[in-house]
């Protein structure tokens, strides 16, 4: 089959899949609003449907679960693209969006604004962004010389750059008091009290990205024949390397900023998709954005509806289910070297 026509047959079938996972999702929860009320609400914020609904239902789907359904959505999107991304730039099979402290830096920023009690409107996710940003750019700093990053002190710097952070924010955890269950209920990563307003702000860093990433799906495909190919090949390797690793680190910082620390999206998603579609980034890009988005809707509906009336982070329903799988990868020989 053709590309175009194995990306597009994908892409329907991904496209799918979220649009149910999302209706199931909004029909979820400890107050039982059936799937025809929620077809409904929906249906009557457009100008040419005039639906009476009740205001209740209508509260609870428009402001609670939908605003929550499509940040989880756009957070999944954005965490599997950067993790296709940081694993074809690495060539590494462990690389994941965080790999370059981009997490870490983002935890430094929410962690000191819950401590010390910023109260700028919107600080935490700015803090975090900001952070995310400032970790990953300094990691690529310390790891260029002479206007070369190599690849092996890039990662090493990563690892480097995320245990002081690490060490950082255990400090502030310390001296935290009784901000500390705030803390870290953010570092377990959540999608709780999502608005409209940030789904705003995440979905056109994440849409934008993506489109920039894509462009470069076909560089770096070449990439990974080894960076001497590439520019044998006609690759500006540099270049192409610095908008990669910024393009995905503005994407997973704006993920992170709303959602905090969701681990494993990044990392078994693009594997799973790789499996199923091939190496190549041309479709292997689009089809993991769309089954990102599609896996965190459904996990984040298992966060909050699986222990009776309690909700758990969602960042710990996608480590349970991701650590197993990917383990199980792992033991079958379907987690090898890009």
């Amino acid at each position: 089959m053709r590309r175009g026509a194995r990306l597009t047959l994908w892409s329907v079938g991904l496209l799918a899949a979220l649009a149910v996972t999302a209706l199931v999702s909004a029909v979820t929860g400890p107050v039982d609003v059936g799937y025809v009320a929620v077809g409904k609400v929906v249906l009557s914020a457009l100008p040419m449907f005039d639906y009476d609904v009740p205001a209740t239902a209508r509260t609870i789907v428009m402001v609670l679960r939908l605003p929550r359904i499509a940040l989880a959505a756009v957070v999944g999107f954005a965490l599997a693209t950067a993790g296709v991304v940081m694993q074809g730039f690495f060539r590494n099979p462990m690389a994941d969006p965080s790999i370059i402290g981009v997490s870490s830096g983002a935890a430094v920023g929410a962690v000191a604004t819950i401590a010390f009690s910023v109260s700028v409107p919107y600080a935490l996710p700015l803090f975090a962004f900001g952070g995310a940003l400032v970790a990953a750019f300094g990691v690529y700093a310390l790891a260029t010389e002479n206007g070369r990053t190599p690849v092996a002190t890039l990662l090493l710097a990563g690892v480097a750059v995320q245990t002081l952070l690490g060490a950082v924010v255990s400090l502030m955890l310390l001296y935290s008091g009784e901000s500390l269950r705030q803390a870290v209920f953010w570092l377990m990563g959540h999608l709780k009290n999502a608005s409209w307003g940030e789904v705003l702000v995440a979905l056109p860093v994440a849409l934008l990205g993506f489109v920039v990433l894509q462009a470069y799906a076909e560089d770096l495909n070449v990439l990974l024949l080894g960076e001497e190919d590439a520019h044998t090949l006609g690759v500006e390797v540099e270049r192409t390397k610095r908008l990669l690793l910024a393009v995905a680190s503005v994407v997973t910082a704006a993920a992170v900023a709303m959602s905090g620390v969701i681990g494993f999206v990044g990392l078994v998603v693009p594997h799973v998709m790789r499996l199923l579609v091939g190496p190549d980034h041309r479709i292997l890009l689009p089809t993991s954005a769309l089954a990102g988005a599609t896996f965190l809707v459904a996990t984040d509906t298992v966060a909050r509806s699986a222990v009776g009336g309690a909700e758990l982070p969602v960042g710990i329903v996608t480590a349970f289910l991701g650590a197993p799988f990917f383990l199980y990868l792992l033991r079958n020989r379907e987690v090898t070297a890009l």
